[in-house]
């Protein structure tokens, strides 16, 4: 599956190599073809990882995916992850960032969570759930039967050991009030909190890759650096190797790179391989655009028009209540039934 042409340019101009089978020596390998492969590669040369982090396709029908029954789909997650699982380091992470396989439309939509699907196969294979991460984002489709979805997850890893790599003050972030200070005990008077910062705990609020997002390419299911960053720089040391068998256009491999480590990652769209590259060699030089890990979410200027209710919403809506009748609801639905 293999293209010819692929990363020639960027090989012979750009100021990091990337090789194109996997190479333990090299900072970066994009492997254009199915994602065992990757992992068989890597098995065999005897390497392994600290860090397998991936988005795998959610059995949609995105264009990088043939759609399948959800048992397939299943099927094929447990052939993947346990390739993972056998080039995972004994102090290693494997973190799985998924969202939902929605069937159906309309009211007969019906919403899989596919963390809580594919757990038992983690479970399986002797891995233990440090954190199920919940990524929340502002931005999305809007629906009329449910809740419009504005929230991911990350399932986070690890062996059944205690020496699990975490480097919890290299992610902390700002407290919300640093002055505060101990009442009671030993350290009465002193600050209570840590003065590198707290804890991010287990909900992100990071803003999705949406259309004016500074990080947009043409893939249509982007992840932010961000979150990424995030997970290398707590779950990995320098000079680690971090995987991702579902690289697309190479978010993990970037976000490796920025932080010293060496990466690894495959995919079947030759195109999305050629973005991931530029986009590595951008990092490694510095030139590369991106939103900054722990950047505030943006709030509306209210003054603006844009974040103002507008004057036709408001006489819409003094219109609809005085329409609407006063509702006290039923007996039964008082309780009184």
């Amino acid at each position: 599956m293999e293209n010819p042409t692929l990363f020639s340019e960027l090989r012979q101009t750009g100021p990091l190599c990337i090789a194109r089978m996997f190479d333990q020596d090299a900072r970066a390998t994009l492997f254009h073809g199915d994602r065992l492969a990757l992992l068989g590669q890597i098995a065999d040369a005897g390497c392994k990882a600290e860090l397998v982090v991936t988005s795998p396709p959610y059995n949609t029908g995105k264009e990088y995916e043939d759609q399948t029954t959800l048992e397939e789909y299943v099927e094929g997650q447990r052939q993947t992850i346990r390739a993972c699982v056998d080039i995972l380091s004994p102090t290693g992470s494997i973190c799985w960032q998924v969202g939902h396989y929605i069937d159906g439309s309309g009211r007969d939509k019906e919403a899989f969570p596919l963390d809580l699907v594919l757990y038992p196969i983690f479970k399986s294979l002797g891995l233990k759930l440090r954190n199920r991460i919940v990524w929340h984002f502002g931005h999305g489709l809007h629906e009329k039967f449910r809740f419009s979805g504005r929230h991911e997850t990350i399932l986070w890893f690890t062996r059944d050991v205690t020496n699990y790599t975490f480097n919890l003050d290299t992610i902390r972030v700002p407290q919300k009030y640093p002055g505060k200070r101990a009442y009671r005990g030993p350290n009465k008077g002193r600050p209570s909190g840590n003065p590198l910062g707290k804890n991010p705990s287990d909900v992100w609020d990071i803003p999705n890759v949406k259309s004016n997002h500074i990080e947009k390419t043409e893939h249509p299911c982007q992840f932010p650096i961000a979150l990424v960053e995030r997970l290398v720089l707590a779950l990995t040391n320098e000079n680690d190797l971090v995987v991702d068998p579902y690289m697309g256009v190479g978010t993990t491999a970037v976000a490796s790179i920025m932080q010293g480590r060496r990466t690894a990652g495959s995919d079947i769209e030759s195109r999305y391989l050629e973005i991931a590259a530029r986009r590595i060699q951008d990092a490694w030089s510095g030139t590369l655009q991106f939103r900054p890990l722990n950047k505030p979410v943006y709030e509306p200027d209210t003054n603006t028009a844009v974040a103002r209710v507008p004057e036709e919403w408001v006489a819409t809506s003094r219109r609809l209540l005085e329409e609407e009748p006063d509702y006290e609801g039923s007996e039964s639905e008082q309780g009184l039934g």
